[in-house]
């Protein structure tokens, strides 16, 4: 075989979360079998799922397990599977480093929930570093696997103190052992060696996993003779001869191997026969979420569509929830048979937090990612359970429903954009803050409700900031005439809006956008500044495509407002970000034609048409309004001298 071992350093990022979980997480000692057992599991899963296509590779054996071995001399534990196995490769992938599981987050997270004094061992599970969890028991970590279809083995081992070795090994089956050296136990430990132990654990964390998690046992049984009967032990006999105590059987002890968990399939069941413990405990092990969800649906359809579901909605939303590469949490099972996990043919992208597991009877147990697209009982399946979702969603109290909105909202809003067929059903889901709700959801429901008479649209302003928007130039004829404004702030508002553009027969007006039709201009008194806004313009002509009088403003000077169809400067700022770089739209100046600077401006044009003060002053009304919105000004370093320059003047005596 040949010397085949080599020893490597953990990456910087791994170092620091070892030392993270075996100091701060150790008291949640527990957490670490569930996770061994899980991805044993998962092991099995994938090797069963694989043979569908392939049964050779299970080499006659199919009886599937998971073993656990203990050893109170060595004071180690086993955990062993006959699953898939891995490679030499696949090794170093999954366990030589943690590049998926979102580490620096993981860190991120664990160290402000350490400053809070809230430290919880949801983090293992949630970051997906479950194999790590061994080194908060154990002071070295040993595994031995062997692909299926593989000849060679291969043996990884750390001690978790920076470095790991792996070399070439020999195993006699396919599968996978983790053994454990546990680290001596102090006073108040539990001993991971003792069966009662174990065992309680299984029962609270592991008793839904579908295959059996055995464990050899000592027992006592009863010595039988030849024809079957037990044997008696020699009783104890008093001085008068009479037998001490009742009779007993002579017993042997012998071991065996027994099975530590149910391995019920709970969304088979009728919902009435399942606790809520039942309910929580399942979704943990689904989900490797150590809080109880925020909801749950568990129902069976039956007819030409037969499958049953039990889907979960978190209580918080996961830290990757808008990570591209992330993976959906609904699993696919035929029989109870897993198929996949992942399983995106079954539920739209804006629920993707739904967690859970649907079980349909009449799957096609040859199905692939790509026939599953075209499947009819899939589409079926997809449909069925979209609408069960929007039901369970929309028949939560106020109070449930805006801390599930907190959460999920800004997901839910992406399938306006994305599912035409549902969009109104959606539409009546989703909630805004606005510039009269006092930081409350408001539904578009509500929001048209409270219209006044005279109120023809439903208004809205997009950005990423509530308190700029509160305060936006653009809202203050609207504010004016009481019409409440929908505040929208998140990214996807601006795919929302370009989809949604009407509720109840009430179109959707952007506040920054064209003519709010709020008021009469004054056609005289616009001709009176014709002039002035004919020389700002020409002055701007790189910057705006016009300048008119505003529809818009009441106390401010200016704003810039752009045509309906024109990209709002936050979508605009929102594909900066993105790395895209769009081409800038020039923008309308409204100008606030009350306004007394503006009054004073028009005098001084009046009175000298080449004061090169008038220059500086366009520049500087533009400027205004672009900061008004948010927006970013080309020269701040001009501008903070022009605006110097003003007050300087402002304050000479010598000016008056």
């Amino acid at each position: 075989m040949g010397d085949s071992k080599q020893t490597y350093q953990f990456k910087t990022e791994v170092q620091q979360l070892l030392k993270l979980i075996i100091n701060s997480l150790y008291s949640n000692q527990d957490i670490f079998l569930r996770e061994l057992i899980s991805n044993a599991s998962d092991a099995i899963d994938r090797l069963r799922f694989k043979a569908q296509t392939d049964p050779d590779i299970l080499g006659g054996d199919g009886e599937f397990k998971i073993k656990i071995t203990t050893d109170s001399t060595s004071n180690t534990i086993e955990i062993a599977d006959n699953g898939i196995g891995m490679t030499r490769e696949e090794v170093m992938e999954n366990i030589g480093t943690i590049a998926r599981s979102g580490t620096a987050a993981f860190l991120e997270a664990l160290e402000n929930s350490k400053k809070e004094s809230a430290l919880t061992p949801e983090f293992i599970g949630q970051f997906g570093v479950g194999f790590y969890s061994a080194f908060i028991v154990a002071d070295e970590v040993t595994l031995l696997t062997r692909a299926a279809g593989e000849d060679t083995a291969v043996k990884w081992w750390s001690k978790g103190d920076g470095e790991y070795a792996i070399e070439e090994s020999e195993k006699e089956s396919r599968g996978t052992t983790v053994i454990l050296k546990l680290r001596e136990k102090e006073e108040d430990d539990k001993d991971f060696t003792e069966e009662w132990v174990v065992r309680d654990i299984i029962k609270r964390h592991s008793d839904f996993i579908s295959y059996p998690i055995v464990m050899d046992v000592e027992r006592d049984e009863p010595v039988l003779d030849a024809e079957g009967k037990p044997v008696k032990e020699d009783q104890i006999l008093d001085q008068d001869g009479k037998p001490v105590g009742p009779e007993k059987d002579k017993t042997v002890k012998v071991t065996k191997e027994e099975t530590l968990n149910s391995m019920k399939a709970i969304w088979a069941r009728d919902k009435k026969d399942v606790s809520d413990e039942e309910y929580n405990e399942f979704y943990k092990h689904i989900s490797h979420d150590w809080e109880e969800p925020m909801d749950r649906l568990h129902f069976k359809m039956e007819g030409t569509t037969e499958y049953s579901a039990l889907l979960y909605v978190p209580s918080h939303a996961p830290f990757d929830l808008f990570n591209i590469d992330r993976k959906h949490g609904v699993n696919l099972y035929c029989k109870r048979v897993f198929i996949m996990d992942d399983c995106k043919e079954l539920i739209p992208e804006y629920m993707r937090f739904v967690k859970g597991v649907v079980d349909a009877a009449d799957l096609n147990l040859n199905v692939s990612r790509e026939i599953l697209q075209q499947d009819r009982l899939v589409r079926n399946i997809r449909k069925n359970m979209v609408k069960k979702l929007f039901e369970l969603f929309s028949g939560m109290d106020e109070e449930a429903y805006a801390k599930f909105y907190d959460e999920f909202g800004q997901v839910i809003k992406e399938g306006i954009h994305t599912d035409f067929d549902n969009k109104d059903k959606i539409s009546h889901l989703v909630r805004y803050k606005t510039t009269r709700s006092e930081d409350k959801w408001v539904s578009l429901k509500t929001y048209v409700e409270n219209m006044k008479e005279d109120q023809k649209h439903i208004y809205y302003i997009t950005g990423d900031n509530l308190a700029a928007l509160l305060n936006s130039p653009h809202l203050e004829k609207l504010k004016e005439k009481e019409y409440e404004v929908l505040l929208m702030t998140d990214p996807v508002d601006e795919w929302v809006t370009q989809s949604l553009t009407e509720y109840e027969g009430k179109s959707f007006k952007s506040a920054e956008k064209g003519d709010l039709d709020l008021d009469e201009v004054d056609d005289k008194k616009k001709d009176e500044f014709n002039d002035l806004f004919e020389f700002i313009k020409s002055e701007l002509e790189e910057k705006v495509k016009e300048v008119k009088p505003s529809t818009h403003l009441k106390e401010s000077i200016s704003c810039l407002s752009g045509n309906a169809y024109d990209m709002s400067a936050y979508m605009e700022k929102i594909l900066k970000s993105s790395g895209q770089s769009p081409e800038s739209a020039k923008r309308i100046l409204e100008l606030n034609m009350d306004h007394p600077a503006l009054a004073g401006f028009k005098a001084l044009f009046e009175a000298d048409k080449d004061d090169p003060r008038l220059k500086d002053y366009s520049r500087l009304i533009f400027d205004m309004a672009l900061i008004s919105e948010g927006g970013k000004i080309d020269d701040p370093a001009d501008f903070s001298k022009r605006v110097g320059d003003l007050m300087a003047n402002a304050m000479d005596p010598a000016a008056e």
